[in-house]
């Protein structure tokens, strides 16, 4: 009996070749996402897996230009921000989980660091699925770490009540630059057999000569003035300085969002 594959096996073939060219895309055409496509993909994104079936997150949607313009602060004002049509912040949600337990005569228990953690992990999931399903469609994503650097201006524009904490941001539109493909290591860089195998000096070399030989990293490392490319990461980009800073905000704004006593 010959094999016919099924329309689902199909989709998956072409979005695992997808992935090996995917790109971040940071400038959009100014051609609007329909609402009925991106109630869609967020419709088919809630498929994704999930802690218990209680789909611990919630997206704001963000179109209009002066409340993108509010946001635009909390993520450095990259200009993405306002340039996409429709930007959205993806939360940690166990609002609405406990104020469904509240009217159900169920007592709620969720106001901890574990239950933030659940929910952050149910919405980067869904993130993910979303952003796949997405670039299938052709639409352009960038994915906004910056979300967790400055949670409380988000927290305070986009109304967000305590149990609900943003952990993502998504700029999404039409794309209007084809980017190079970003590096990636090795997959022996990241796959462990049995148990953790930790890292030599000699492992080390050879894990990132090939990135470090890229002609752009090369460049980063010229014009930031560093003598390796791991001295932009800790001098330039992500500084101790500054990540023990942005973990003090970050803390304060899970204490006010009611995750932490």
């Amino acid at each position: 009996m010959e094999y016919k594959p099924s329309t689902r096996h199909l989709i998956n073939i072409l979005v695992m070749k997808h992935i090996n060219t995917r790109r971040t895309i940071r400038k959009y055409k100014a051609i609007d996402v329909e609402d009925t496509l991106l109630r869609r993909l967020l419709s088919e994104a809630s498929r994704t897996q999930t802690m218990g079936n209680l789909q611990l997150y919630s997206v704001v949607v963000t179109r209009d230009m002066e409340k993108k313009r509010q946001l635009a602060p909390a993520h450095f004002n990259q200009p993405m921000v306002t340039e996409a049509p429709v930007v959205l912040t993806i939360c940690a949600d166990f609002r609405r989980t406990t104020d469904w337990c509240l009217q159900r005569a169920a007592t709620p228990g969720y106001d901890n660091f574990l239950s933030f953690i659940n929910a952050a992990t149910d919405a980067l999931l869904f993130t993910q699925t979303f952003c796949n399903l997405a670039e299938e469609e052709g639409l352009g994503c960038c994915y906004l770490g910056t979300t967790v650097y400055m949670p409380q201006l988000i927290i305070d524009t986009l109304q967000l009540p305590q149990l609900v904490m943003p952990v993502a941001t998504i700029t999404l539109g039409w794309p209007d630059e084809e980017p190079p493909l970003s590096d990636r290591l090795d997959l022996d860089a990241f796959v462990h057999a049995e148990t953790y195998q930790d890292y030599t000096p000699e492992r080390i070399d050879a894990l990132y000569q090939e990135k470090e030989s890229l002609e752009e990293n090369r460049h980063f490392v010229r014009i930031n003035d560093k003598e390796t490319l791991a001295q932009v990461f800790t001098d330039c980009r992500y500084t101790k300085k500054d990540n023990e800073a942005m973990s003090v905000t970050l803390l304060e704004a899970l204490r006010r969002q009611g995750f932490l006593k």
